[in-house]
């Protein structure tokens, strides 16, 4: 299928209006950027209220989720109680007919409770992750990740990781370049892995070691041609290989290793759609190993070669 055009993000009755700011600023129109054709819907056109007591002038009712590319289901202060019989038959029917459904935060409970999610696996606001696998124990509910790509069912954390979660979606079905332009504009890193953790127990304290971790990774990715084994990260920082590794772990929320690859593979992308560098070029200015290498780690995150990646995403002749 196409890449999507036309977003409708539903509002239910106490929408969290940090979502729909989340979301508007995303696929809402900006200048230089594809744009998005979007709109909020709700039960029925008019004021909604928000968790903040405020209405919200929504102009669109169900209808507008029965022609979009990607429906949205945001989160609402009363997830607890079910939606509208109505809600849920439009959210199935966007999902029959090939549509992309996503949720944000709670918004998961609406996927789950019209059965979008049964054996399939999804998250939602870590706070909230075991009262949903309660309710849904169908669902395989991962309380840690940012967000789950399932296919044409893709659900988010909660708060401000929804901007990973749609900033993931541009990436996949627009390319690396418009999702990277896209978050240059909304000043937010280009992509952080659905893998990585919601929030990190215990945060780094700031000190002086801090200061070296971060210009240890600013370093490395000016650097990414290079080999960059962990024993040379930690001598930069001026630590052991296991204390780097204990506090990369502990700043960033995933491995050394891991953030390597997956910073590799998105220049990987970028170069792939922007250049005309062959593969095996790519695969040397980003640090792998061989072309192999890179076809292999590539398949791996995007299910498809460098080269069929290109002819989708290419921006050049």
């Amino acid at each position: 299928m196409p890449p999507f055009t036309s977003v409708a993000a539903y509002a239910p009755p106490g929408v969290g209006m940090l979502a729909v700011g989340v979301v508007t600023e995303v696929f809402g129109p900006r200048e230089g950027l594809p744009r998005f054709d979007f709109a909020l819907c709700a039960d029925r056109p008019g004021p909604v209220p928000t968790d903040l007591g405020v209405p919200l002038a929504v102009e669109y009712g169900l209808e507008r989720m029965a022609t979009a590319d990607l429906v949205v289901a945001l989160p609402w202060a009363g997830f607890r109680t079910p939606l509208p019989p109505a809600v849920l038959e439009a959210l199935s029917a966007a999902h029959e007919r090939g549509a992309l459904v996503a949720a944000h935060c709670v918004g998961t409970y609406a996927l789950a409770a019209a059965g979008l999610l049964d054996g399939r696996r999804a998250t939602t606001h870590w706070r909230f992750a075991q009262p949903l696998a309660a309710r849904h124990p169908e669902v395989t509910v991962d309380a840690h990740a940012l967000y789950v790509d399932e296919g044409r069912v893709v659900t988010g954390a909660g708060a401000a990781a929804g901007f990973d979660l749609f900033l993931h979606l541009v990436r996949r079905e627009h390319g690396a370049a418009t999702a990277n332009a896209l978050a240059r504009d909304l000043v937010l890193p280009s992509h952080r892995e659905g893998g990585q953790a919601q929030y990190l127990a215990a945060p780094v304290p700031e000190d002086a070691q801090d200061t070296r971790l971060a210009d240890v990774l600013a370093w490395a990715r000016e650097h990414l041609h290079e080999p960059l084994p962990v024993a040379e990260l930690a001598r930069r920082a001026v630590m052991s290989k296991r204390s780097f590794a204990r506090r990369f772990t502990a700043a960033t929320g995933t491995t050394p290793h891991a953030w390597l690859v997956g910073l590799r593979l998105s220049r990987a992308e970028e170069l792939l759609e922007t250049t005309g560098l062959s593969v095996e070029e790519i695969a040397r200015t980003v640090g792998f190993a061989s072309a192999a290498v890179l076809r292999e780690q590539f398949v791996r995150r995007r299910g498809v070669p460098p080269r069929s990646y290109r002819r989708s995403f290419t921006r050049t002749p």
